[in-house]
């Protein structure tokens, strides 16, 4: 189904380039990007490199006008451009960069796969953490950004999860995909394990908010440790499956794709990508971007359109409809913990995607599904260890 993947193991992918990725914005210029490209596009010169927007976040988004000589324009290379990287003056973003750029520089070959066009990606590989890669500037393309409040509908819906669908198949089943060592494994590592823990600062923010308290159920005030002990035998439950595994977005809401004029919905923001099974995406796509009705109406059906088109793209060993439909009863724990300590100054509105993911949780029995007859796996004190509260919102806290 897919070329052969390259092992690109702990090295980076052009030894030749001298020193470390740049620290500060300052330092992108264009002699630095014209020394960047060379190594995969021999005699490139940027000849002028002009800010169009920067945003800063987890990660930086650098649009960028280009000028370019005649062997730049010859490569390829769009005149107007995206970089991304980590460029934030502080914002320490652990390795989501380089994992992003390794992404990015694995799926070069992927022709038919739902992503942005991609000219270059690079990283240090030396523990930090960095990396950039050098994308179309979709802010100038025809179509738009998704975001957690569209209304995609059915049938919307039914044609993102055939995306994600042709996004799993051209990496499903591959035993190469095993030897790649920066790819974390989905709910194996300490992001995704530990990431209601982690969080849960910004959980508490949420907890005192009028709006918030009264849609959650009575649960999440005075047994809040059953939240931890379902999302901990989710955790275990994806551990524990051996159906074939592919690459994951593995933060697969709507906020992060964009749609194209042509109707194709592309997948952005890889900072998450995981090899696991695709529930995860499936599960997080679909019962976020539904409401409530629509969800209880169609589900069933949508992931039926899933399974058969990624039937239809040759994968094999897919579920059948009934064991696909266990996966995604227990998956709506992963959007209930991301969507809680979601921040909506970061972009994406939390309250709506709060409502679906616990709705769909009443209506699977997803907390019962999870913990019923089970002894808890650990007994964290909540809140004890979480990631400290940006001081913006430290104050929420204190009243």
């Amino acid at each position: 189904m897919t070329d052969p993947l390259m092992d690109m193991g702990a090295g980076r992918p052009y030894p030749q380039r001298s020193g470390r990725l740049p620290r500060q914005l300052g330092e992108v210029t264009a002699p630095w990007l014209t020394q960047l490209l060379q190594p995969r596009y021999p005699g490139v010169q940027v000849r002028a490199l002009e800010t169009v927007e920067v945003r800063n976040g987890h990660s930086t988004k650098l649009r960028a006008r280009l000028t370019l000589n005649e062997a730049g324009v010859r490569a390829g290379l769009a005149l107007n451009v995206c970089l991304k990287s980590n460029w934030s003056e502080g914002f320490e973003s652990g390795d989501i960069c380089e994992l992003e750029s390794r992404f990015y520089h694995l799926a070069r070959g992927w022709a038919d796969a739902p992503l942005p066009t991609t000219y270059f990606s690079d990283w240090d590989a030396d523990g930090g953490g960095r990396g950039v890669v050098v994308m179309e500037d979709l802010g100038l393309a025809a179509g738009q950004f998704g975001h957690s409040t569209d209304q995609l509908g059915v049938d919307g819906v039914a044609k993102g999860l055939e995306s994600l669908a042709t996004l799993h198949g051209a990496t499903w089943g591959n035993a190469q995909l095993q030897q790649q060592r920066w790819l974390p494994v989905s709910m194996a590592n300490p992001v995704d394990s530990d990431g209601l823990l982690r969080m849960y600062n910004y959980i508490l923010v949420n907890l005192r908010k009028p709006a918030y308290q009264q849609l959650l159920p009575r649960w999440m005030y005075d047994t809040p440790e059953l939240f931890s002990h379902a999302f901990d035998e989710m955790a275990a439950f994806e551990r524990e499956q051996v159906s074939p595994s592919c690459l994951i977005h593995g933060d697969s809401h709507q906020g992060n794709s964009f749609l194209r004029s042509n109707g194709q919905r592309i997948w952005l923001d890889w900072q998450l990508a995981r090899r696991g099974r695709p529930w995860r995406d499936v599960a997080y796509f679909m019962l976020g971007a539904l409401t409530v009705a629509e969800r209880q109406a169609d589900a069933q059906r949508l992931l039926q359109v899933y399974r058969e088109k990624l039937i239809s793209l040759g994968a094999e060993g897919v579920l059948g409809q009934d064991a696909a439909w266990e996966q995604l009863r227990r998956w709506p724990v992963w959007g209930m913990q991301t969507w809680m300590s979601n921040m909506d100054d970061w972009g994406q509105a939390g309250l709506p995607m709060v409502e679906r993911f616990f709705a769909a949780a009443e209506d699977f029995d997803t907390i019962g599904l999870l913990t019923k007859g089970r002894t808890p796996r650990r007994r964290p004190i909540l809140g004890q260890d979480a990631r400290p509260l940006a001081p913006a919102y430290k104050h929420l806290l204190e009243q």
